[in-house]
Order: C-alpha cells, then sequence, then structure tokens
C-alpha cells in the first residue's frame, strides 16, 4: 500500500470516502481535461485579432485602438526588440504608468518571445533598482520620467521617445521560436516575510488560468473589463489579457484612478463596465462612500475579490448594494498563475466565506506537518499542485527547492507541491476554507 492509501485508511470511513472522492478528482482533472495552455500568451490574443480586427480592443480616456491596430503596434516594437536581443527566456524590465505604451509594451515583449518584469514607478527606486538586478535584466522599457532614479547595468528603451524609429519596423507576425515552457513574465512578491522573491510563470500556466476564467465567466463583444490593478500584482495579468483574447474591451484606469471612489463609479458608469476587480479593503471602501454605484451601473455583471480575506459581513453588504452584480472570491499566492481556487458567493448570508475549489488541472491539499493528509474540519497548510505552478524563483534555487517540494501524493515525474504559509480546512461541502498564515504575513 502506497503513503496516500496509508494515510487514508487511517481516517474515519467518512473521511475516507470525502478525501478518496477529493483526490480521485484532481487526478480526474490533469488527465480528462486537456491542458489548454499548450499555446502562448499572445498567440491567444492574436487569434482574437483575425476574428474581430476591427472591433475596439483597448481604451484609454480618449484613446481607442482597434484590435488590428493594437496588434500592429505591438508587432513594430516585438521586431525592434528582437534586434536588441529579446528572445525566449531572456527577462525584459517595462517601468512604465497605465497608458496605451505600457500595453503596446507588454504584449511586445511577449510577441518578441521575452518575459516582463512589471515595475510600478511609484514604488521607490532602491525597491526597483532591486528588483531589476535581481532579476538579471539587461534591458528596460520605459515612458517620460517613469526611469528617473533607475539606474544599473542595463540599457534603457525611452519606447514614446522612440517611437519614430521603432515604427518604421514590420508590422507583421514575429517568428520568436517561444514555447509553452518559456517564462512569460516575472512577479516580485511583496517582501512582508523577507526580501523580496522574483516568481517565474510560464505561458503553459497563464494559459490554463485565462481559458478557464473564460469558460467560467464568459466575455463577450459586449463586455469591457476595468484595468485598475497595479501591473507589479499578478491580478493585472488577466485584468490586461483576458479581455484581449476574447473580443471584449479592454478599458485602462487613469494611473491613480484606482484610489479615487468617486472616479472608479464614474468610469464603471461611463465606460459600461461589466467587470471589475477589487481587493476587499478596497471593495468595503468603496461601497461606503458617498459614489458608490447604484442602478445607473446596471451593466455591471461581475466582480472578482482577491489579494485579501473576503468577510461573510462584506459579502452580505455587496449583495444589498448591488444585488443584480455576481460577486466571486478567488485566491492565488504569486507562486502561481494568479488564481488557483474560486467561490462564487450566493445572495444569500454565509457564515464564512470559502476560497473554493480548484481551477483546471490543479490541486489543493491540506497537509500536516508531515505532510499527511488532514480529514474534513482539521486546519492544516495549504499546498498547490498542478500546471500553474511558478518554475521558481529567480535566482533562488535554495529558496525554490525549499518552497517547492516534491510531490509527496503524485506518482507523476517531477511532480510538485507549493507550500504556501497559508492555513485552512475542508468544509463538508468539498470547498476550502482560509483560515490565517503560519506566519506574521
Amino acid at each position: 500500500m502506497d503513503s496516500t492509501s496509508t494515510r487514508i485508511a487511517n481516517l474515519s470511513s467518512v473521511q475516507r470516502q470525502v478525501l478518496s472522492e477529493r483526490l480521485l478528482a484532481a487526478a480526474t482533472a490533469v488527465k480528462d481535461v486537456a491542458i489548454v495552455g499548450g499555446a502562448c500568451l499572445h498567440e491567444l490574443i492574436e487569434e482574437q485579432v483575425e476574428r474581430t480586427p476591427a472591433a475596439v480592443a483597448l481604451r484609454f480616456e480618449e484613446v481607442e485602438l482597434s484590435y488590428r491596430e493594437l496588434d500592429e503596434r505591438a508587432n513594430q516594437l516585438a521586431h525592434y526588440l528582437r534586434g536588441l536581443g529579446v528572445g525566449p527566456e531572456v527577462v525584459v524590465g517595462i517601468c512604465m504608468e497605465r497608458s496605451v505604451e505600457m500595453v503596446v509594451g507588454l504584449l511586445g515583449i511577449l510577441k518578441a518571445g521575452g518575459a516582463y518584469l512589471p515595475l510600478d514607478p511609484s514604488y521607490p527606486s532602491e525597491r526597483l533598482n532591486y528588483m531589476l538586478t535581481d532579476a538579471g535584466v539587461s534591458l528596460l522599457l520605459t515612458q517620460g520620467k517613469s526611469a528617473d532614479g533607475l539606474s544599473g547595468e542595463w540599457n534603457t528603451l525611452r519606447v514614446d521617445d522612440e517611437w519614430s524609429v521603432i515604427a518604421q519596423a514590420p508590422r507583421t507576425k514575429v517568428e520568436s521560436g517561444v514555447t509553452a515552457d518559456n517564462l512569460a513574465y516575472v512577479i516580485y512578491t511583496s517582501g512582508s516575510t523577507g526580501r523580496p522573491k522574483g516568481s517565474m510563470l510560464q505561458h503553459r500556466g497563464i494559459c490554463n488560468r485565462l481559458q478557464w476564467m473564460q469558460e467560467t465567466y464568459g466575455l463577450s463583444a459586449a463586455d469591457a473589463v476595468l484595468q485598475k490593478t497595479s501591473f507589479s500584482f499578478d491580478v493585472s495579468v488577466w485584468e490586461f489579457f483576458w479581455p484581449l483574447m476574447t473580443g471584449a474591451r479592454l478599458v485602462l484606469a487613469q494611473p491613480d484612478g484606482h484610489r479615487d471612489t468617486a472616479y472608479l463609479t464614474e468610469v464603471i458608469k461611463d465606460q459600461r463596465i461589466t467587470v471589475v476587480h477589487f481587493v476587499p479593503s478596497m471593495l468595503q471602501a468603496w461601497l461606503a462612500s458617498r459614489a458608490a454605484p447604484t442602478n445607473d451601473a446596471a451593466e455591471l455583471r461581475l466582480v472578482v475579490c482577491s489579494g485579501e480575506a473576503l468577510s461573510a459581513e462584506l459579502q452580505r453588504r455587496f449583495v444589498e448594494r448591488l444585488p443584480w452584480v455576481e460577486l466571486e472570491n478567488l485566491y492565488g499566492p504569486t507562486e502561481a498563475s494568479v488564481d488557483v481556487t474560486r467561490w462564487r458567493c450566493g445572495k444569500e448570508a454565509a457564515a464564512v466565506v470559502p476560497i473554493g475549489h480548484p481551477v483546471w488541472n490543479t490541486q489543493m491539499y491540506v497537509l500536516g506537518r508531515e505532510l499527511e493528509l488532514l480529514p474534513v474540519g482539521v486546519v492544516g497548510e495549504l499546498y498547490i499542485g498542478g500546471v500553474q505552478l511558478a518554475r521558481g524563483y529567480a535566482g533562488r534555487p535554495e529558496l525554490t527547492a525549499e518552497r517547492f517540494i516534491p510531490h509527496p501524493h503524485s506518482s507523476e515525474a517531477g511532480a510538485r507541491l507549493y507550500r504556501t504559509g497559508d492555513l485552512g480546512r475542508y468544509l463538508a461541502n468539498g470547498a476550502i476554507e482560509y483560515v490565517g498564515r503560519t506566519d506574521d504575513q
């Protein structure tokens, strides 16, 4: 009898049945659901360009770009970047305020085969310089004064100043040779438990995540997604790219607009936003403000929460204020492709809001100190397995080995689990409840 069977056999019959079904479902998800992350992120967008070339892809203040216009600008930048040595496994820094140039920059880096490192210009220059050096960046894309205060062993390309030269490059698709197993982006953790760490995410994982999101929530040409999260946080990845792979409109908030509740309500109403993300603390502030939306934001249909624990009280207040809008609670660390679990919040009162069930090709475990399976209701550490795991931390092999461990409950060669440092427990319905942290993060 293998270790998994032994541990299950030591549980009660009811616990054994629940855990066996959960483990079987996790294994089936990997074997029977096609791993849809075979394409690269930019290729999903290129396919949409061919379907709806004239549709509006991007809006920022008074500027609109069609799918074809955005694609051609990104292709020109990609060709230019290829001439500068960008290709698979090359990490390119991008330090810009939210703008059309930012979206062109992100997409251009991906099309050139590179991986992007997002750098919020509002961060202290010491932190930005650390991330650039730690990630081994040799090229940094900027605009305006975004790179003031940054200096190091890298070349700087001011995209706005050099656009007249970049625009001479071909508008045709770039053949970079990048594959689903190559890096797509590197995002640094907050550093709240020590030195910030660069999580290296591959195309395969984020494509799986985004196609799961589309299958679950179904964006169409009638939808508009508001991009308001700092692109140094991984929520921004789906805000940018999910609408662009589905024919919806990507609407960029003003650079500091995410802090202004009145502005958010105005742009949601004026731009007919249908999907928006909030961390729970910002959602609470938005609902409590004088500018909180009413029926004049009737086209809003989906609010996604993640990044913090969502309380049952906040869910109740949300339902009272926005009864026509669906509320979703998602969970995931930077060390995976954005989110790994999902819970659809109902309209009824709840004692607790779980983080829910795993997304496609992802396994969630609640394990004890000996990595043993824990029964329903018992608190343990949350571990994540599956296609969305990061490759590891940039330049930190020892820490990667410490946090990304061999999978003790899988027979698949090379399978890994990520130890999150989060505490949780299984509920009777099979969902997972987030309980807290193993540290002070």
